[in-house]
């Protein structure tokens, strides 16, 4: 599908991302009282800052791991 070179960080980051956005949107998903149009859109939104903040936060432990 694309090919995934050394230097493009991005396109490795997008899996993982694509994973997190999926978990919680689904999460949210099951967590509200009434699913309807607006509310799927609002939990899908919400999900993408969420998702690029849970990459960071592994990313970040692992750092924080490494060093010790």
């Amino acid at each position: 599908m694309f090919a995934v070179r050394r230097g493009a960080k991005g396109l490795r980051a997008l899996p993982e991302v694509v994973a997190w956005w999926v978990a919680l949107t689904g999460l949210w998903l099951m967590l509200i009282s009434t699913v309807d149009a607006v509310e799927a859109a609002v939990g899908a939104v919400a999900a993408v800052p969420a998702a690029v903040g849970a990459r960071a936060a592994r990313l970040a432990a692992r750092r924080e791991v490494g060093t010790e």
